[in-house]
């Protein structure tokens, strides 16, 4: 009985680490211009929710950098095409784009880079994509918000 009893308690000491959310996740892009996930699940509980972006190819951040974007899906190929004008020095999004939720810098191959997104700034319709130039039509994915 006393058994029983100690491994309720013990699994109740646990149940709330358990059942938190996590305010964060670690994504990667490849040289073959891909990230390893499609969607990220944000927790609306999460104040913050951080993306640690882990480039594992090989090519330098002026030929195959990738970065993170957050913006709704219906901003994403206007915020790509003055993205593309800024150039590298500004990460490829343009100074001051208020329909960028936000971004990380570019990283190139064995660099990784996080950024870290206010979850209130998110609703319905908001996507996470690459800026450098050409990237977007494969390296994008949904963000979604769950309780």
């Amino acid at each position: 009985m006393i058994r029983k009893f100690l491994v309720a308690a013990a699994l109740l000491a646990l149940a709330p680490s358990a059942f938190a959310a996590t305010c964060s996740v670690d994504i990667e892009g490849n040289d073959a211009m891909k990230y390893n996930v499609a969607n990220i699940d944000i927790s609306k509980s999460c104040k913050t929710f951080t993306i640690n972006l882990k480039h594992t190819g090989k090519m330098a951040k002026n030929v195959m950098g990738h970065n993170v974007v957050i913006a709704k899906t219906t901003d994403m190929k206007a915020i790509d095409a003055d993205g593309m004008k800024a150039g590298l020095a500004s990460d490829y999004i343009k100074p001051g784009d208020a329909r960028v939720v936000a971004h990380s810098k570019v990283v190139g191959g064995g660099e990784s880079t996080s950024v870290t997104v206010p979850v209130a700034k998110l609703g319905d319709g908001y996507s996470f994509f690459c800026s450098f130039p050409g990237h977007s039509a494969l390296m994008k994915g949904t963000v979604t918000l769950v309780p």
